[in-house]
């Protein structure tokens, strides 16, 4: 068997050009005209995740400095170590070294970046001002307000939007072409609705499907994402708006406990749907409110169950409240 048939397909299918790099054509377009100039400021990629930051990181790199881009080019992730002493040492250390091989500069590229403290930012920043001739640095974060202002008025910001339906849907024929695979419309149309503009879901729910069968119909793909079907959230959502707390408590427990789907991925998807829905406003607010209640609640360690028992409680309160009003 080919080595390269244990590769992760989201590596195996990176784009190494900038101008491979799908539904980010604006950007592309910048970043190609920087190293037709020979000249890079320093930059920050935001966005969420799996759109296209990184590859865009390394293939502006790869077009920089070409075979030896390696040599000039160092990423690192800042959720690893968050604190003041890896600008000092690290970070520094790379960025006062001489580019090799002819470069006019060497790039680092800083992943996560706003996962650093305020203080290692502060540090950042001084370096990015003393070591700036012979070395640019790329940020790269998901919430930009988290990275201090001196940093951002740095850098020349490009934010990264998700990815379209139409492109991820081109991505994945392609990929499936190449291996082999049939995917349903059906199917593909499920994984454009799993990844909400993710390549990266994207692409490895059409591999996790594929471990099990070369041809992917839609149920596979809900079945291999723990992600429940777009009609039966919509049962879930229909019922709590009927104040049925036993009918939907009954979904609810279905979906979590047989299906093994994860109370988190069940708000997001409640929450697309609900946003998504025709209904008087009043009620819509106080929905989405218990939603992002619960949402906060869970990441600070509370029992998923109960959370999620109470937050139909707290809906079916609500529409029942809606209900005696009108």
């Amino acid at each position: 068997m080919d080595a390269d048939d244990h590769t992760i397909w989201i590596e195996r299918y990176r784009p190494t050009r900038l101008a491979d790099i799908v539904g980010q054509d604006e950007i592309t377009e910048r970043l190609i005209s920087y190293v037709k100039g020979r000249s890079l400021p320093h930059l920050l990629f935001t966005g969420s995740a799996g759109i296209g930051k990184t590859t865009a990181a390394v293939a502006l790199a790869r077009e920089f400095f070409g075979e030896a881009w390696h040599i000039n080019f160092r990423e690192m992730n800042a959720s690893d170590e968050r604190g003041i002493d890896v600008v000092r040492n690290q970070i520094k250390q790379f960025a006062r070294t001489s580019p090799l091989e002819g470069a006019e500069f060497k790039i680092l590229f800083l992943d996560e970046a706003d996962a650093l403290t305020t203080d290692a930012q502060a540090a950042l920043r001084r370096t990015m001002e003393t070591y700036s001739r012979g070395c640019r640095f790329i940020l790269s974060c998901n919430y930009s307000s988290k990275i201090i202002d001196p940093i951002q008025s740095r850098c020349a910001i490009y934010r990264f939007r998700p990815l379209t339906p139409e492109a991820i849907s081109e991505e994945i024929g392609k990929i499936a072409g190449k291996e082999g695979i049939t995917v349903t419309p059906d199917a593909i149309e499920a994984i454009v609705y799993i990844a909400q503009g993710d390549m990266r879901k994207a692409i490895n729910a059409l591999q996790g499907a594929s471990i099990v069968s070369k041809s992917i119909d839609q149920e596979m793909v809900y079945a291999i994402t723990s992600s429940a079907r777009p009609d039966e959230i919509e049962e879930l959502l229909g019922l709590i708006l009927v104040g049925d707390f036993e009918g939907a408590e009954a979904v609810l427990l279905a979906l979590m406990h047989t299906r093994g789907i994860a109370p988190a991925e069940l708000l997001g998807q409640v929450y697309r749907a609900l946003s998504g829905r025709s209904m008087e406003r009043e009620l819509k607010v106080a929905l989405i409110g218990h939603l992002g209640e619960t949402d906060f609640r869970l990441s600070e360690g509370a029992s998923p169950d109960l959370q999620m028992e109470a937050l139909l409680a707290r809906c079916v309160e609500s529409v029942i409240a809606q209900q005696e009003n009108n």
